[in-house]
């Protein structure tokens, strides 16, 4: 059976499942779902995929998918924290929403806001929509969000995450192949634990990290 090393953790996973196109692991410590290592798309075909998405912010239906963030940041903050929306991609929907009502909110992007500048801020709280899923090394993202947020601030996710009710096989979410590393509730779990934050609540695909 085949192994590899998890990019979460750093711990032993196996072959979890295989197409002609990719090998997927499971680790067993973290219990990440992620793609094999010789198999991770490069930038080139990254930024066509991303490219491809209709981001149009002022989609109404766009609005609405990323509205359960939205609300939870106009919950939580007010128009006096400054926040950024880390992978804001082509189409920053939740900034132009939080802009609209007179909230301050940065936009980086390695490859369509590639500001590193920003990374070197810290922020009140930080939204990720749709991207945590994309990264190719995790761990390294995820100390990254820790340290550019402020004290007690909020890191805010969104992605599908994957269970064992869930026929990988058939599932939806891995057709996208810069879709590259799954969580279960374990793993979201394990970062809570392992990467500086106090406290994490599930609300179905929407995760919430606080310091």
């Amino acid at each position: 059976m085949k192994t590899e090393v998890c990019p979460l953790c750093n711990n032993n996973a196996v072959e979890f499942f295989n197409t002609d196109k990719t090998d997927y692991f499971i680790c067993n410590n973290c219990k990440g779902v992620f793609m094999g290592k010789q198999f991770l798309p490069d930038k080139n075909f990254e930024i066509s995929r991303y490219k491809e998405h209709n981001n149009d912010v002022n989609d109404i239906r766009y609005q609405n998918f990323v509205k359960p963030i939205v609300n939870e940041v106009l919950n939580d903050y007010t128009s006096s924290d400054i926040g950024l929306d880390f992978g804001a991609g082509t189409g920053p929907v939740i900034s132009k929403m939080l802009s609209d009502k007179g909230y301050k909110i940065e936009q980086y992007d390695p490859f369509f806001s590639n500001y590193p500048e920003l990374l070197e801020k810290k922020y009140d709280y930080i939204v990720c929509c749709e991207v945590i899923e994309h990264f190719h090394r995790p761990a390294t993202e995820f100390r990254l969000l820790n340290k550019i947020l402020a004290g007690k601030g909020k890191l805010y996710c969104k992605t599908n995450i994957y269970n064992k009710n869930i026929d990988f096989k058939k599932w939806y979410y891995k057709s996208d192949l810069t879709h590259v590393f799954f969580y279960q509730s374990e793993t979201l779990n394990y970062i809570c634990r392992n990467f500086g934050f106090n406290d994490i609540i599930i609300k179905n695909d929407l995760i919430i990290f606080s310091k």
